[in-house]
């Protein structure tokens, strides 16, 4: 093969890498394999994509490169052959609330600009069609009916409206008219106002404005025009036709018009289906869906306390002075009978109700001045929407949750807009469509093209038949021209495994490989070639039938000529890969070296490679000799029904180590960490998000801790480290504080951190141990800094030594250092050794969390929680805990769990992975699909039984796990 076959890389040292040099086969599948801080992501993200990404942006203008974030040259000596870069990762999901699947992959702006150009109005108040005419069309319908005899041409002026309007009728007489229809009779104006009108009564005035009778020369129509002008500019683009021989009428409107409510709409744009702008956002939620709502449970959390002795606890915090307010709630408690100097658990419901909520318009005298009581909540929500203090703002949504916005109902759009539809489906409706069920829709649409017009013109309006022809031949073409693009995207999307979402679902909910397939799809959709994708991880979430539908679009986008980088620890994408990458041979100072690359039959024989053993089969994750029934006791959720839960009741056997499994979207993650999760951490914690729907939990009472360890990063700034996180840097502080020489200088804890401010820290770098310069249209560097030198410390602090070693060389070490180094400390000692047991000992305490790979942040958060006590009543729940591992390191995970159940603790485990479902003690498995298809529990056993469900998804793949340890299994207990 020639050079250009390659991806040629030399001198590779970023980060832990070991001046590797590498040969990478183009217009492949590779998947770069190895134990969790190998050094994959430094050799495929931070060599190959940010050096693919600097020689793009180099090649634009200095004035364009000044607005872009440059990328600084890694530490590589060369790359050649290197194609355009596009990376599809997991740290790149939106925190934006308005960011939604449809924006994402742009399958909203389409839909908007099919519902502005084929969409059909209606009357947000009463549902009628409502439609409009340009002045052709009804210089049209006009020659049309004047065929039928003498037409008369209204234009309303006052419609409905209650009063004389003895001023409008006088105007109209000025004007030079002489006629008017008042109430549905014609009379002349003089007679009008002659006549003794109700005023309380509603009444309609027209103007008319010409007779119309048929005639054959053409001067008339050219009358006509002028005629039609002028009733329109009267009836500000209404016209009524009427009959004169029928009485027959018709309504023509240059606008979208319902007669009924009297409501003009605009003429329908894509800005206006749009929630992110004010034309078409909600004004209640501002298009969020969702607004933030006080909580009258947060607001009062010891109803022992009176209100004078500060029982609503925001008052007492942020508020000031509510002298005034405590004097009118006083007045308003002599009519409810209730006093400020009473605790509120001696309140009765009306009296709470009248204190949260007010009492309308009724007037109470306070000093001096007649005042109403809006009650507590509403006074807060005045000052929260009112305050520009964000320190305030943020201590009052601690008072606050989120509640589905009561007046577009979570449809994010204003209602006018809401009320157009296309094919009888709204915006909102399509939007709330499982991408799969969306697919089907539109495709039918596309063969039955018929079904697109779902309305009927209203008898109030005029339309011709020709008219209305090319309406249907419009809407038509719109929705060809469209289609095409949603439907290919939506294909994508479902062929990736992700037709179980919706359009409207937010981009932060979604989990990382979500996030990351999204992304995924829409570069399938733009058909590129000759580009090196960078992926990380794709298969995070995904079930081993799923997995099966992703290696086949991997495939697909190095079909195109792409080359396809895939850092993966899952063994179908590995197994699937036409070249592989095995770095190692350890983590961390231990890795960064080439331990084998070449195809899955040459890695499986390669003698050095821990991958190739797991892949062979010699080396594996043994089946347990036995399956623990648990301690008796049981842990059930009645009636689940949040999201796509079909009100489903579920017990998890305490005691045990229980997998909860199923295809992606199933409701796995609903149930237990939406429900479970969030009603423990509620009742032992107090938290405020509440649990997903249900009707209750059974057997709390033999819990007494809860511990959640989800996907979330452990820090997003480079002042976050694992030292900082688990806590044991507040210990090591505290020690250099105890140090003699620390004490006669009067040093304290803080003068050992690097985040106090005017403590030991070194100000130059304000503890960051680099100066940032910016470098305008360049890469902006960051140089060690020239006072601390990269310690973050002045010296002073540095002179202070704890067996040698300053705080400084502390955060330098490794956690396996630091272990050994502080033995003797237990409390230190503790938390490294349980960092260094889940395999964490090759990272440094200082190391910023910036640059952890997923599953290192994700085992630091494990850590933290496994460091503290357990009680032999808690409850572990853990999302997906072996993402980012290898085989090595899931079997050390797996040790962990093992030895936190055999203490009597529940383990909950919401997992994907066959190595970690085949050791588990009980299965509860979701389905039988993904989204309105899930939300079943269609299997509970054990492992060994669940084998004996034939059609199971999860049974299937399981079994082929079984019979890779058909040795091992035979000690299986079959009790």
């Amino acid at each position: 093969m020639s050079k250009s076959s390659f991806l040629s890389i030399r001198g590779a040292r970023v980060h832990n890498l070991k001046n590797i040099d590498i040969d990478l086969p183009k217009n492949a599948l590779v998947v770069i394999t190895g134990l969790s801080g190998s050094g994959k992501s430094s050799l495929a993200f931070d060599t190959i994509y940010q050096e693919g990404q600097r020689r793009y942006m180099e090649s634009l203008s200095s004035h364009t490169r000044s607005f872009l974030e440059l990328k600084e040259k890694p530490d590589v000596d060369e790359i050649s052959g290197l194609s355009p870069t596009i990376a599809i990762d997991q740290k790149s999901a939106s925190y934006n609330p308005r960011s939604t699947v449809g924006t994402t992959t742009e399958i909203y702006d389409y839909l908007r600009l099919l519902f502005a150009r084929a969409g059909q109005p209606h009357c947000p108040k009463c549902g009628q069609v409502v439609i409009e005419q340009n002045f052709e069309q009804i210089l049209l319908t006009v020659s049309r009916w004047v065929q039928k005899g003498t037409v008369e041409l209204f234009a309303p002026i006052i419609q409905n409206q209650k009063g004389e309007h003895r001023h409008v009728l006088l105007t109209a007489k000025q004007t030079g008219f002489s006629f008017i229809r008042f109430d549905t009779t014609v009379m002349e104006i003089d007679e009008a106002l002659a006549l003794r009108k109700d005023k309380q009564k509603p009444h309609t005035i027209e103007l008319l404005i010409a007779s119309l009778i048929q005639e054959e020369n053409t001067t008339s129509k050219t009358q006509w025009r002028e005629i039609l002008k002028k009733g329109l500019d009267y009836g500000n683009g209404l016209l009524i036709l009427v009959l004169k021989e029928t009485g027959e009428e018709c309504l023509l409107s240059q606008y979208f018009h319902c007669p009924h409510c009297q409501i003009n709409l605009p003429p329908l744009e894509p800005r206006y289906f749009s929630f992110n702008t004010p034309e078409g956002a909600c004004t209640e939620c501002t298009g969020l869906g969702v607004k933030l709502v006080f909580d009258p449970n947060l607001l009062i959390p010891n109803k022992r306390l009176t209100i004078a002795e500060g029982a609503i606890r925001p008052w007492s915090r942020v508020t000031g002075n509510q002298t005034s307010f405590f004097r009118l709630i006083d007045t308003v408690g002599r009519f409810y009978k209730f006093s400020i100097h009473t605790p509120l658990e001696k309140y009765s419901k009306q009296a709470m109700h009248v204190l949260m909520f007010g009492t309308g318009a009724q007037l109470y005298e306070v000093d001096k001045k007649e005042v109403e009581f809006s009650g507590i909540l509403r006074q807060l929500e005045q000052k929260y929407k009112e305050t520009d203090s964000e320190y305030i703002r943020h201590e009052f949504e601690t008072y606050m949750y989120e509640q589905v916005c009561p007046i577009c109902e979570g449809k994010r759009l204003r209602p006018e807009f809401l009320a157009v539809t296309f094919a009888q489906k709204s915006l909102a409706d399509m939007v709330s469509m499982s991408l799969e069920n969306f697919l089907d829709f539109f495709k039918r649409l596309q063969k039955h093209p018929d079904q697109i017009t779902d309305s009927i013109t209203p008898p109030s309006f005029c339309q011709t038949r020709g008219h209305d022809k090319e309406m249907q031949q419009m809407k038509q073409m719109v929705f060809e021209r469209v289609s095409k693009e949603v439907v290919t995207r939506l294909e994508h999307l479902c062929e990736i495994g992700l037709g179980y979402l919706t359009l409207d679902r937010t981009t932060m909910t979604l989990s990382g490989g979500e996030a990351q397939r999204v992304r995924l799809a829409n570069q399938l959709g733009r058909s590129l070639s000759g580009v090196i994708y960078v992926l990380d991880e794709p298969s995070i979430g995904l079930h081993s039938r799923d997995t099966e539908a992703l290696i086949k679009t991997l495939r697909a986008l190095r079909d195109l000529g792409n080359t396809v980088l895939v850092v993966e620890h899952d063994r179908q994408i590995i197994e699937a890969a036409d070249a592989i990458v095995d770095v190692g041979p350890g983590a961390g100072i231990y890795g960064g070296e080439i331990v084998a690359q070449g195809t899955l039959v040459s890695i499986k024989h390669h003698k050095e490679s821990l991958t190739g053993q797991y892949l062979s089969g010699k080396k594996t994750i043994p089946l347990p000799k036995k399956y623990r029934k648990g301690n008796g006791h049981i842990l059930t959720i009645v009636d689940a029904e949040s999201f796509n839960l079909k009100k489903i009741t579920v017990s998890f056997p305490l005691g045990t180590l229980t997998c909860v499994t199923g295809v992606s979207g199933s409701g796995k993650s609903t149930l237990v960490l939406d429900i479970l999760g969030n009603a423990l951490l509620q009742k032992f914690y107090r938290t405020k998000t509440p649990p997903g729907k249900h009707k209750e939990i059974k057997g709390m009472e033999h819990l007494d801790k809860v511990v959640v360890v989800d996907q979330s990063p452990i820090g997003r700034t480079p002042r976050s480290n694992p030292a900082t996180y688990t806590g044991v840097f507040t210990a090591i502080r505290d020690l250099f504080a105890s140090v003699p020489e620390a004490k006669m200088r009067g040093y304290n804890a803080g003068k050992f951190s690097f985040n106090v401010k005017g403590g030991g820290r070194c100000e130059v770098c304000s503890g960051d141990g680099v100066r940032h310069i910016e470098m305008q249209f360049m890469p902006d560097v960051y140089v060690t800094c020239e006072e601390c030198h990269g310690t973050r410390y002045h010296s002073e602090t540095l002179e202070i030594h704890y067996r040698g070693k300053s705080i400084a060389d502390v955060l330098a070490m490794t956690i396996e250092e630091a272990r050994l180094f502080f033995c003797d400390q237990a409390t230190i000692y503790e938390k490294l050794h349980v960092l260094f047991e889940v395999g964490l000992g090759y990272l440094q305490l200082g190391q910023s969390a910036t640059t952890l790979s997923g599953g290192e942040a994700q085992r630091v958060k494990l850590s933290t929680e496994l460091s503290r006590r357990t009680t032999g009543k808690t409850l572990y729940i853990l999302d997906e805990p072996t993402t980012g591992l290898h085989f090595e390191d899931t079997k050390r995970l797996l040790l962990i769990l093992e030895r936190l159940v055999d203490k009597g603790n529940t383990v909950i485990i919401i997992e994907h992975n066959m190595d970690v479902i085949k050791v588990a003690d009980w299965i509860i498995d979701m389905g039988p699909e993904g989204g309105e298809k899930g939300g079943q529990v269609i299997a509970q056993a054990t492992p060994k039984d669940l084998l004996e469900f034939p059609k199971n998804e999860t049974a299937k793949f399981l079994k082929v796990c079984f019979e890779k340890n058909k040795n091992l299994a035979k000690n299986v207990d079959k009790k």
